[in-house]
């Protein structure tokens, strides 16, 4: 198979979906692989890196007209639709519940469009979304260190336990991978930290992997609000289903925080878990609500360029090679999970939560691709 990866055209996307480890790994397996210049560059590899593992450089129309497949970080954006060709394979974090012309634009052209953010695991889980998800918490409180301090617009509070001061009390909705990354750096800081959770065995999970400063608290009205009042940030790793209109965190809910405090919002769905949410960019990071200061950018793991592109590789590669290695029909159909994430196929949408969200035809991924 040829399968192409191209640089990233969204602006502030620095990643790359496959390593030169990735793209030796392909090419030791018969692919031929198509690399644009300078693809690696935001996240450290050089085109001598990708020419060493066996890949071909390439100018960037050609990497999208002559692949088979697709392979890369970001969803598709206008300037690449006329790049494209019917039975090309897109692999991809396509978000077609937030870009439903995108998903159109692939069921006109015939492309099958494979959304890394939705295929699952045996356990339940998103091995995909995982390390990006780890990054993010991490990113979100360092994002708070940085945006506390008095120079970048905060009250000047070191979120860290400092003699003769009140120690800072972080507050993070979710204790999956985004609240673990998360939680993880507040309390290594000192700070403390209380992780509001719905799922009490996550919570115990989560318990032996941190230390004494976190506490656990099961998530109910009550307990966000005493959270609220007493705490200096907020943290978001909820995910909110796109079809709900309620909040966990309300507009009014705001006023009772304190003077300086921020909410950083993971997740990122707008008006989502957080009311007034609102997605922004690494350019333009924060705005304020209600006088609290809203940090919402959405794709956070991109600051961390080098990291991100080897764990995402890392995650995706194996049913990269599945692919490559059994085309695409019969790689869907030997495994659920990568099913799982199929959006598009020969002009059907398959993924239910953006038929439903955008009201619009459905077909199950199996039937699509057996025809039926």
């Amino acid at each position: 198979m040829i399968i192409g990866i191209p640089k990233e055209i969204k602006k502030n996307e620095f990643r790359v979906a496959a390593t030169p480890n990735a793209v030796a790994d392909l090419v030791r397996r018969g692919n031929t692989v198509l690399f644009e210049t300078d693809c690696g560059v935001g996240s450290g590899f050089s085109n001598a890196d990708y020419i060493a593992a066996g890949g071909k450089e390439c100018a960037h129309e050609e990497v999208y007209k002559s692949c088979d497949m697709l392979y890369k970080v970001k969803e598709i954006e206008e300037a690449e639709y006329d790049l494209l060709h019917e039975g090309q394979i897109v692999f991809t974090y396509l978000h077609s519940n937030a870009h439903p012309d995108m998903a159109k634009e692939l069921m006109a052209r015939g492309v099958t469009g494979i959304a890394y953010e939705d295929i699952t695991d045996e356990n339940g889980g998103f091995p995909a979304l995982a390390p990006m998800s780890v990054l993010a918490g991490k990113g979100g409180f360092l994002a708070a260190l940085y945006f506390a301090q008095s120079v970048h617009g905060g009250n000047g509070m070191l979120l860290s336990r400092i003699p003769g001061v009140p120690t800072p009390e972080v507050t993070i909705i979710g204790c999956g991978n985004s609240g673990m990354g998360a939680a993880e750096l507040a309390a290594a800081f000192g700070n403390k930290v209380t992780i509001l959770d719905v799922n009490w065995k996550a919570m115990e999970a989560a318990k032996d992997k941190l230390p004494a400063n976190v506490e656990f608290l099961y998530s109910n009205r009550e307990n966000l609000v005493a959270c609220l009042k007493r705490t200096d940030v907020l943290i978001n790793c909820i995910l909110w289903p796109k079809t709900r209109k309620d909040h966990l965190v309300n507009r009014e809910d705001l006023k009772m925080m304190k003077s300086g405090a921020l909410i950083i919002d993971v997740a990122c769905d707008d008006a989502g878990a957080v009311e007034t949410c609102v997605s922004t960019t690494h350019d333009d990071p924060i705005y304020y609500e209600e006088g609290i200061l809203h940090y919402c950018v959405d794709n956070i793991p991109s600051a961390f360029s080098c990291t991100a592109s080897q764990t995402l590789s890392a995650a995706t590669l194996p049913h990269a090679i599945a692919i490559a290695q059994k085309g695409v029909e019969q790689a869907l159909l030997d495994n659920a999970h990568l099913r799982r994430g199929l959006t598009t196929y020969k002009g059907k949408l398959t993924l239910l939560e953006t038929a439903e969200k955008h009201n619009m035809a459905y077909t199950d991924p199996k039937d699509a691709i057996l025809g039926k």
